[in-house]
């Protein structure tokens, strides 16, 4: 049986508008945060019950405020997560703001739940927001609400963390991440031996069933059903954006969507009345931090995430075959083919991948969207007791993972460390790199981009001096490599690199194989 000091999520919310239903309020991000806090409490048990308990809040930041320098268009809190007790009339101890990246909603249940179990912590409401679609139709409308507040009380601001971009990709043109996880999806394609017909259909199959989640779910902000064909078709509505992927198969970022949970202790919900079905533990779960892109041995894996995803299951005592419902993050079809792969689910496993819907269709919700996910799994596992839940959420580009196994099944708490995991990963060797690069080459994985005027192209690579690892762009007279690229699969094509007037490397010449 569960100690008093095991820790247990006792309530979880969600909150959501679309601008082309029926009521539609243009709601802040700390109006939709204060909804989904003020449903996981009601969740549990009431708001006037629980918010006074409250001695910890943290939540997740905003796109909007994730990179050094950006500036909300409409204005922001001085201390978000005040913000959001304020509207449920908390006012904790601690306020903490969670550095950028997908992991963060998971990472903040693995980390307070050690709190919670340390008696460092009573009560903790995890909370986000995103509000993008109501950010850009407002703007598009000339309108500019205004969204900033001044609360006072202290704030735990853990800065933005590593964003984990290296600056190479950037002036080599993989400027976002669409692009850089296209680069992790070609090289997994060429990997695999597939055209480009096929794995766009293999990028289908996986995420058409997501769809039918996502029509039942309330929250999902597309609630249209598509096939596999209809996902890997390449139309005027589902347009190529980096090759390989046609629009509807990544993260759908216009969304407008708050997710809430509430943890504390057994002993603590006990003394509340807190009823017990509504208790959720966590069993395992794991944090780690993968090597930067291009000291990964092989760009079409993230083996640190495999190897997260396989500790939180040992420490929860479970394998896969155990597993009754799992949320994949899906921002890129990458990142679950990664786990659903490494951890051996075959393609045809009845057993959905998602709870929401996932990222394309539920809505990636910044980086919040794994909120929802745990939301969704305790509400799946209070359904079916006995059951155990995994939710790996990922950040970066492929580069963070934290992982949490789930059940109503009480288990005495043991705790997790990822310390001992992430030194092997840092321990790990990078291949050898050489930049700039000059002379002959054979690609490896390959970008086209398509959201300019004119596509633009970058390759990844092996020297055929030495095997070393190159990274190249089409240069200011590239169009015509750029249309071979299109016109011919360039996995396995030699290229010819030059250097341009700024020293970076150029592609000179391609020939497809």
């Amino acid at each position: 049986m569960a100690n008093d000091l095991t820790p247990v999520i006792v309530g979880v919310g969600e909150a959501s508008e679309r601008i082309d239903e029926p009521g539609y309020r243009a709601l802040s991000y700390a109006d939709l945060a204060g909804l989904a806090a003020r449903a996981a409490m009601d969740d549990a048990l009431s708001v006037d019950a629980l918010a006074p308990g409250i001695d910890l809040i943290a939540a997740i930041r905003q796109f909007e405020v994730s990179l050094p320098g950006l500036v909300p268009p409409f204005g922001a809190s001085n201390n978000f997560p005040r913000s959001v007790a304020r509207r449920i009339g908390a006012d904790p101890a601690r306020a903490v703001l969670e550095p950028v990246g997908g992991q963060g909603p998971q990472h903040l249940v693995n980390e307070f739940a050690h709190a919670i179990a340390r008696g460092e912590v009573k009560m903790a409401l995890l909370v986000g927001s995103e509000a993008i679609s109501t950010v850009r139709h407002l703007s598009a409308k000339g309108e500019k609400p205004d969204w900033s507040e001044t609360v006072d009380g202290s704030l735990e601001d853990r800065g933005f963390g590593d964003l984990g971009f290296d600056k190479a990709f950037f002036s080599h043109g993989a400027r976002t991440p669409i692009n850089r996880y296209a680069l992790c999806e070609n090289a997994r394609r060429a990997r695999l031996g597939l055209d480009r017909a096929a794995y766009r259909l293999a990028m289908g199959a996986l995420f058409a069933p997501f769809t039918q989640v996502a029509a039942a779910n309330p929250h999902a902000m597309s609630r249209e059903v598509y096939s596999a064909e209809d996902l890997a078709t390449v139309t005027g509505g589902n347009r190529l954006t980096s090759d390989p992927y046609p629009r509807r198969v990544v993260s759908r970022d216009q969304t407008n969507q708050g997710a809430a949970v509430l943890l504390t202790s057994v002993g603590q919900a006990r003394a509340l009345g807190i009823p017990e079905e509504r208790f959720v533990y966590l069993h395992g779960g794991a944090d780690v931090t993968e090597r930067a892109m291009l000291e990964r041995q092989e760009l079409s894996r993230s083996p640190a995430a495999l190897l997260a995803a396989r500790q939180a299951m040992a420490a929860a005592g479970v394998d896969v075959d155990d597993i009754g419902y799992f949320d994949l993050y899906s921002c890129f079809p990458i990142a679950v083919f990664n786990i659903r792969d490494g951890l051996g689910i075959a393609a045809d496993d009845p057993r959905s991948l998602t709870v929401t819907g996932g990222l394309p269709f539920f809505g990636g919700a910044g980086n919040n969207y794994s909120m929802h996910a745990i939301a969704a799994m305790t509400r799946a596992l209070r359904a079916a007791p006995d059951s155990t839940g995994f939710v790996g959420a990922n950040g970066g580009d492929l580069s963070k993972y934290s992982v949490g196994v789930y059940s109503t099944r009480p288990k005495p708490w043991t705790g997790f460390s990822s310390e001992a995991l992430q030194a092997e990963i840092d321990g790990w060797p990078a291949p050898p790199l050489t930049a700039p690069a000059s002379g002959d080459g054979v690609v490896e994985t390959y970008i086209v981009d398509y959201s300019r005027a004119e596509p633009t192209a970058m390759v990844i690579g092996a020297l055929e001096t030495d095997g070393s690892r190159f990274m190249a762009r089409s240069g200011s007279d590239g169009a015509a490599i750029v249309q071979t690229m299109i016109d011919h699969d360039p996995l396995g094509a030699r290229v010819t690199l030059t250097l341009d007037d700024k020293g970076l490397t150029v592609i000179h010449s391609l020939t497809p194989p």
